[in-house]
């Protein structure tokens, strides 16, 4: 029998060398994405320089607020219902600020072959109401997601879990259908932070294990959480009170950032920053990411399903503009599939599509559809997506084609307007793992495949590259499937867009984590204020 090794005994050299055929490497890089050193020098008030300060109260703005928001961690969808569950719940595992993965309520996860996960959780946890968290608690919160009625965001991720088992008061075995190594990076997601055992009302309530006890929750107003005093990590949380609020128009946002109305704001404009740090008072935190807004056109509609058509679309897509004029920089040129380049699988080979005006017009005459117009739908909700609109316009009328923008406003977008027109926006939130991203937005059956492209080929890499342990291979697996999202795929994504929060200068211990803006959403248990 092989030794079976784990995250907690290895050193970080030594977990980057076990990725190959060790779950712990799941745990420590299966991630892959690597933090540039420029952000790494420029992170503000971090732990190592200033001594954390307990007692505060603060206000975060999101950029995200709906009477749908949830307290249930599987049902979460926006970047405002990220920060809400990371405040009141943990998860097994959780992201750090190189993107690797640390242990969180499990103590241990091992595994030799990458498909039978053994779990030992940490002792002592409780929950806000008083239970110490058990193996019947994890078993629970990871099957729930299997169950139709709960209507998980992680449905399709978690049905790869074949069999979730406690075998003993702290110890649980998980076998999944076939390996996967990207595990242990799939456990830090939000949806799948640990409820308590048989919980099913989550209207109200949030009995979790995380920083902050709920005293507070109005959907689409405001998130009140108080200091959870017996909270897992020692010393942690050192506020005593956050509230989180929405505010969906970037300039608000801003406004209420310089006049102190909020300590944090999410998603600022790039054209906002030298206003920001010009107050004296305020400044910024750049996270580079995989965060994309990206052009869908649906394969199940015309003019969209046209390959033609649309690779007509992704010639008129002009990438430096836009990296230039819209983000002013703070953006990495994309190249038509949702990897980044500082991804470890990322394929560095595939040709960059270039904006090209004449090939543009071959495809638009070789689809017959030069001199047509068609509308296409945008909306502040998708970051940028009004201003890319406007390029296409005028790249569309170089080739003869005209492009009718219909903007539409950010509230109700994502559930009456993303994915239900033959060509609109999406706003994707980074995602280390690119089983669960390719699962979730690009698999033939994904719930959120938003052009509605099908393609065998992608499945069957997808399948085979979860189990393989040769990352020589995997690399080439991904690499090709990076291929056939370009080349196929119903989606142009021109940018990789850099996140800009905005924070009062007393925040402290606040830095990036490239999941996501404030800190990956896991801000909360982090940061203090020195008043």
């Amino acid at each position: 029998m092989k030794e079976r090794r784990s995250l907690h005994s290895v050193s970080q050299h030594d977990r980057r060398k076990l990725l190959k055929g060790l779950g712990a490497a799941g745990i420590a890089a299966a991630s892959g994405l690597i933090l540039p050193q420029h952000v790494l020098a420029a992170m503000p008030g971090t732990p190592a320089t200033d001594k954390p300060v307990y007692g505060g109260r603060i206000r975060v703005a999101g950029m995200s607020i709906s009477t749908k928001d949830t307290l249930d961690p599987a049902k979460a969808s926006l970047g405002t219902d990220y920060a809400r569950i990371y405040m009141l719940y943990s998860g097994l595992t959780q992201f750090n600020r190189d993107l690797g993965t640390d242990l969180a309520l499990a103590e241990k996860m091992e595994s030799e072959d990458q498909q039978h996960w053994f779990i030992t959780l940490r002792d002592g946890v409780t929950f806000h109401n008083g239970k110490s968290l058990t193996s019947d608690d994890v078993v629970y919160s990871l099957l729930r997601h299997k169950d139709p009625a709960v209507t998980s965001r992680v449905a399709a991720i978690a049905q790869q879990f074949d069999t979730v088992k406690a075998t003993g008061r702290l110890t649980l075995s998980l076998t999944l259908k076939s390996p996967n190594a990207d595990l242990p990076v799939i456990l830090a997601s939000s949806n799948f932070c640990i409820v308590a055992n048989g919980t099913t009302d989550f209207s109200r309530e949030a009995n979790g294990t995380g920083p902050y006890k709920l005293k507070e929750f109005s959907p689409g107003t405001r998130t009140v959480g108080e200091k959870n005093r017996n909270f897992w990590k020692p010393g942690k949380p050192y506020l005593d009170e956050i509230e989180l609020v929405g505010i969906a128009d970037e300039s608000s946002r801003v406004n209420a950032l310089l006049s102190g109305d909020v300590q944090m704001s999410i998603a600022l404009n790039p054209r906002s920053t030298k206003r920001v740090k010009a107050s004296g008072t305020c400044d910024i935190m750049q996270t580079e990411s995989g965060l994309y807004t990206n052009l869908i056109m649906r394969q199940d509609a015309y003019p969209t399903n046209n390959p033609d058509f649309v690779l007509a679309v992704k010639y008129m897509m002009n990438r430096p503009l836009v990296q230039r004029a819209l983000f002013r920089g703070y953006a990495t040129i994309a190249n038509d599939h949702p990897v980044p380049p500082s991804h470890k699988y990322y394929n560095a080979d595939l040709p960059q599509r270039p904006y090209d005006i004449d090939r543009a017009k071959y495809h638009l005459k070789k689809a017959g559809m030069s001199g047509a117009r068609f509308p296409v739908f945008a909306s502040p909700a998708a970051e940028g997506s009004v201003d890319m609109a406007a390029l296409l316009q005028l790249s569309g009328i170089e080739c003869d084609y005209h492009f009718g923008i219909n903007r539409v406003p950010a509230d109700g977008y994502w559930s009456n307007h993303w994915m239900k027109h033959p060509m609109g926006f999406g706003n994707i939130n980074p995602r280390p793992s690119l089983d669960e991203l390719f699962t979730l937005f690009y698999k033939s059956d994904a719930p959120w495949n938003e052009s509605g492209w099908k393609n065998a080929q992608f499945d069957q890499l997808l399948l085979a590259a979860r189990g393989e342990g040769d990352e020589v291979k995997r690399k080439q697996m991904y690499g090709d499937m990076q291929a056939l999202i370009s080349e196929h795929c119903g989606v142009s994504i021109p940018v990789f867009i850099n996140i800009i929060d905005g924070y009062d200068k007393r925040i402290k211990g606040f830095y990036p984590i490239p999941t996501g803006g404030f800190m990956g959403y896991t801000f909360a248990e982090h940061i203090w204020l020195d008043a």
